[in-house]
């Protein structure tokens, strides 16, 4: 009825009292009109009657508030989606003329396209509705494959999809990997493969190494991984460039097992962001050049990190830790150990202390700590925001300890005599913290099962801005009770491990060839001194290499001196290049967060900075640098992902085809329409009882009553 499948009035009382006050109603209407003064014909009188049963009506059905409810039936006819990969891969041509053949694929498409309820879009750097007219203007020039975008935009579509075509190559160079995304929709995906698998005669740079972590005047490795198809024992020359200066140079024979690594001295001059690459050169009958070469940028810090270990007396745990240190080159590291009342292993030097860069604290302070070392520790801390790792090993003095006040991650409201033995619980949550990074894939079952050490019958309760990396676990059961907290907070950053002792947990573990005390150690440093969150404007680039006619996105954090994010600021983008300047504004998204994009249809090195301000007040700066079309990513890798399109087929129950047979696609096609079908119902509701039409309605229908009333001169 109306187009609606159904339509029901719902009461919020039963419908026997609704009948009720209607009976009451009209008859009390009737009533009041059944002798009137003066006497008026029964036209008028009828009339009178109705107009005050419908506005008492009215007036009443809103006490129990009356909604009507609305169901519509859809029939959604099933959609075909074909995507078109219309990046540059599609323009290699080494015998399989790639575009041509796309471009008979979709003549046929668009044949068919009426009869399978097609719809057509492009991707690369993005997806793009295209109509049948179009498909010859298809132009294959975007920068990048962009797989997870074809999924993104079906996730959001209401339509009632029933397939989805992707020709292709296959090959990713921008976002993730499709496959689970496609798994997961439950639609068919077909695939019609473009190129072959045939690997070509090429020589390549699979993959650079590089520490996180470079120094000025300290020398590191840089490793280039080259691979080489049909040129084994040809020679080559390859060559280091920073910012397109030449490095370091070697010639090199191509293994004929097919893959090797060379190694480059790299001995940074100064600090800063450095923009280096590995190039090698090109051999006759190479298939391509693109891949002779990747770009990648790392971060030189300006010197060594001094770091300072202050144990109240000789331990176990203080020997360890530092031997663990020791491993890391770019490490300066000088101690301050008491062994008694008066006496230091070494001398008491308080120049160490205050050309420290981070504190470790072992067993420190103790009852016999000198008091002005005490201090002088506490000032660097709390004033000049030196980062600290403390560890309770035995011969703390807990009262001692707690001058740090609100320096340390945790209070002590109640402190008992002894100590008890605990085993570290890890949560799988907190398996990406960066402090327990390992190579291992069982970190979490390691740091689950190691021998317990000592912690004082102390209650911790962590501060608010602390988080607890640790908890305990105490006869196997698992407490909610810290035992390693990390703080990071107003631009300070501490680790503690609540306990002491933990040498054993490297005596467990280096029998098994597994560092997860030294890595423990180590990224404690390394996030003990990372910055980047004290900054309080941040401004990066999605990526540092782009494609040409990719779009460069950029992301901001913005924060006040307190650590509040600020999303009222003003950010533009200075972008320069050695020929042209460009601008970007950023928008606000919230919490301190910003984003802002643009094109930038030239290739090259760029460098990019903004000042932002909020409120005419400056917060600060950043800066950096990008790279666009150095290397083009669509040229690198020539063969065809067979792999990644048949199984995305086979297990999303589609099919791979080729050039040579998708025919027969259409005919699936149409089989899927016929059985795709599928109902919608839209439900929607009218609540007469809260609408103000009917306040209206209900004054109007009084007023006429009272015109007519005033008219026949009715008391």
């Amino acid at each position: 009825m109306f187009g609606y499948e159904n339509i029901e009035l719902s009461l919020a009382y039963p419908s026997a009292f609704l009948v009720v006050a209607l009976i009451l109603i009209a008859g009390f209407s009737y009533y009041i009109y059944r002798y009137t003064i003066p006497q008026i014909n029964p036209r008028k009188k009828i009339l009178l009657v109705i107009l005050r049963a419908l506005g008492l009506l009215i007036l009443c059905s809103i006490f129990f508030e009356p909604i009507i409810n609305l169901n519509q039936k859809l029939i959604l006819e099933p959609l075909n989606l074909v995507f078109i990969d219309n990046s540059r891969s599609m323009t290699i041509d080494y015998g399989t003329n790639r575009s041509e053949k796309v471009k008979e694929i979709l003549n046929d498409f668009s044949i068919h396209a009426s009869d399978n309820s097609v719809t057509f879009y492009t991707f690369g750097n993005s997806v793009q509705k295209i109509s049948d007219d179009s498909l010859d203007y298809v132009d294959f020039k975007d920068g990048v494959t962009n797989f997870e975008e074809i999924f993104n935009s079906v996730k959001n579509s209401e339509s009632n999809i029933a397939s989805i075509t992707l020709i292709t190559d296959g090959v990713i160079t921008s976002g993730n990997n499709p496959y689970y995304d496609a798994i997961n929709f439950g639609i068919p995906v077909f695939s019609i493969g473009i190129g072959d698998t045939t690997k070509r005669k090429d020589i390549e740079i699979r993959k650079v190494l590089y520490n996180d972590f470079i120094y000025t005047e300290t020398p590191t490795n840089i490793i280039a991984s080259i691979s080489n198809n049909g040129f084994g024992s040809e020679i080559v020359t390859a060559t280091l460039y920073e910012n397109n200066k030449l490095i370091s140079q070697q010639t090199i024979k191509l293994s004929d097992a097919g893959i090797q690594n060379i190694s480059f001295n790299y001995n940074p001059g100064s600090s800063g962001e450095k923009k280096l690459s590995v190039q090698l050169s090109t051999l006759k009958d190479e298939f391509t050049t693109a891949n002779n070469k990747q770009v990648f940028y790392v971060n030189v810090l300006s010197n060594k990190i001094n770091v300072l270990l202050l144990a109240g007396s000789p331990s176990a745990d203080m020997t360890f830790i530092k031997n663990s240190l020791k491993s890391d080159e770019n490490l300066e590291i000088n101690s301050i150990v008491q062994v008694s009342q008066e006496k230091f292993l070494d001398e008491l030097n308080y120049t160490k202390l205050d050309s420290t860069d981070v504190f470790f604290l072992i067993g420190f302070p103790s009852d016999r700590t000198p008091e002005e070392l005490l201090n002088r520790t506490i000032d660097r801390i709390s004033k000049e925001k030196i980062p600290y790792f403390l560890t309770l090993s035995p011969g703390t003095s807990y009262n001692r300890l707690l001058k740090l006040g609100s320096e340390l991650s945790f209070t002590a409201p109640q402190n008992m005599s002894g100590f008890k033995e605990v085993q570290p619980y890890i949560s799988a949550d907190q398996l990406n913290n960066p402090i327990l990074k390992q190579e291992s894939k069982n970190i979490l079952d390691y740091w689950n099962n190691l021998p317990p050490v000592i912690q004082p019958n102390i209650i911790f309760v962590p501060r608010i801005e602390s988080k607890i990396l640790a908890q305990i676990k105490f006869n196997n059961t698992v407490i909610n009770s810290p035992l390693i907290l990390t703080k990071n907070f107003s631009g300070k950053r501490s680790v503690t491990v609540l306990g002491g002792d933990i040498w054993k947990w490297k005596l467990l573990m280096a029998p098994k060839g597994v560092g997860l005390f030294d890595n423990f150690i180590v990224n404690s440093l390394r996030w003990l001194k990372a910055d980047e969150e004290q900054r309080l404007v941040t401004i990066k680039t999605s990526k540092k290499n782009y494609s040409q006619g990719e779009r460069i996105e950029f992301t901001a954090q913005v924060f006040d001196e307190a650590l509040n994010p600020v999303s009222n600021s003003e950010i533009k983008i200075k972008i320069n290049s050695n020929k042209n300047e460009y601008e970007a504004v950023m928008q606000s998204v919230g919490s301190g967060l910003y984003e802002g994009s643009i094109l930038i249809n030239e290739t090259g090195d760029f460098k990019y900075s903004a000042d932002v301000f909020a409120e005419n007040k400056l917060l600060g700066r950043d800066d950096g640098n990008f790279n666009i079309g150095e290397v083009d990513l669509e040229m690198i890798n020539p063969v065809m992902n067979y792999a990644l399109l048949s199984l995305m087929a086979k297990e999303t129950n589609g099919k791979f085809f080729t050039p040579e047979n998708y025919s027969s696609l259409f005919n699936t096609l149409k089989e899927l329409n016929k059985f795709s079908s599928r109902e919608k119902i839209i439900t929607s509701e009218i609540t007469l009882w809260s609408d103000t039409w009917m306040l209206i309605f209900a004054i109007i229908l009084f007023s006429i009553e009272w015109f007519i009333r005033k008219r026949s001169g009715m008391l």
